[in-house]
């Protein structure tokens, strides 16, 4: 069974999760209208892996006996002016996430819930993933700066990213 300190911060990083999932959708569909489909793909995909990750700590509180509380996802940014712009904003949120994960297996370490921690190290990992990505999108952009055809040799590298199912 969970204890109730861990599965309220569990179940206020699946909130986060899904607030996420439609910050990314939110930027997808910027970069959609803008005629960057390659990109709008890079963050459709980058929502399909947070709705995943709320549904793996979804998962992980039912199988502990715990509650699911979900909570209202709060309003977006809905545009950005640049491509560069976007992944500097992916870039700062990403950290939060990770800073809301450190906190998390702080807890679970405080409450020595070792099952906790253990399920903790896949999605600490994937951060360091998350950041890189980021990192690399905001070097490879301000390398193109506003070469055009730059843009659009990234935007079509942008559009081969698939969605890849996260383990259960």
């Amino acid at each position: 069974m969970l204890n109730k300190k861990i599965e309220d911060a569990i179940n206020y990083q699946i909130n986060a999760e899904l607030w996420s999932a439609y910050l990314y959708l939110s930027m997808s569909l910027d970069c959609a209208s803008k005629g960057l489909q390659g990109a709008a793909n890079w963050f459709e995909i980058q929502y399909q892996e947070e709705q995943a990750h709320a549904m793996k700590f979804k998962n992980y509180i039912i199988a502990r006996g715990g509650r699911v509380v979900l909570q209202p996802i709060q309003e977006v940014q809905t545009e950005w002016n640049t491509l560069l712009d976007i992944f500097k904003d992916t870039l700062a949120h990403e950290q939060k996430v990770t800073a809301l994960l450190n906190n998390l297996y702080k807890i679970a370490l405080e409450e020595t819930d070792v099952a906790t921690q253990s399920m903790l190290k896949w999605f600490i990992d994937e951060q360091v993933e998350e950041e890189e990505n980021a990192t690399s999108m905001i070097d490879a952009l301000k390398m193109i700066g506003d070469n055009g055809y730059g843009l659009y040799m990234l935007d079509k590298e942008l559009s081969t990213r698939v969605f890849v199912p996260i383990p259960a």
